[in-house]
């Protein structure tokens, strides 16, 4: 990751990961209310936005209602987040911290676990903005507490052996921005776990902090 040559007081951009069902959405919202309440102002981004034309044919997919290629859908996934990259950046730049349910990784991720190259997975999202926190909730495949939660099973990608597969491929991707959160403990343990490094990362953005590139060297 380079380093733009952009500083000052800014938001902190903050990626929520982990295999399906692992409590990322439940704890982004979480997340997002306690930095208000810390007097960080904070908002919510979930990818794959689905409400763009490119993010409906992703649910569309998602849905098992219609069939692409699977390099074909990694680059949709990719178009999405170029999608919400200036806004993304813009709200940055007015100090408002961004939680974000799923990036990059994750479609490198489980494109990976298909079988595409992972180096091919990760070119098109080159040039996004970089998380400056990585939060992956760790939950063993061999013990997926997730499975057993209502609705498991209606999509495309939430069958225990392709997720033990994406689990993998998450540990090629993991760098110096990760932190591995025990995601077996209840709701309550899982937020504690993460407020005080949020918040760590929140106030070294706001003091200065300069926004980076994803995957450019």
């Amino acid at each position: 990751m380079e380093d733009k040559c952009r500083s000052g007081s800014r938001g902190a951009l903050v990626v929520l990961e982990g295999l399906d069902r692992c409590g990322k959405t439940s704890q982004s919202t979480r997340l997002v209310n306690n930095l208000d309440e810390l007097g960080y102002p904070a908002e919510l981004f979930r990818f794959p936005d689905r409400n763009t034309v490119i993010g409906q044919m992703i649910s569309s997919y998602l849905n098992s209602d219609s069939q692409l290629d699977n390099h074909t859908i990694h680059l949709l996934f990719s178009a999405n987040r170029w999608e919400k990259r200036s806004l993304m950046e813009s709200k940055l730049q007015r100090g408002i911290t961004l939680i974000v349910d799923r990036y990059a990784y994750s479609r490198v991720a489980f494109s990976a676990a298909k079988g595409l190259d992972i180096e091919w997975c990760k070119a098109p999202d080159m040039g996004l903005l970089a998380p400056d926190l990585v939060l992956y909730l760790d939950i063993s495949p061999e013990f997926f507490l997730s499975s057993k939660r209502g609705g498991y099973g209606g999509e495309r990608y939430e069958q225990l052996e392709f997720q033990k597969k994406v689990a993998q491929a998450y540990q090629v991707l993991r760098d110096d921005s990760w932190k591995i959160i025990d995601a077996n403990l209840s709701v309550e343990g899982v937020e504690e776990q993460m407020k005080s490094i949020v918040l760590d990362c929140a106030k070294t953005c706001r003091n200065g902090k300069s926004l980076s590139e994803l995957w450019l060297k």
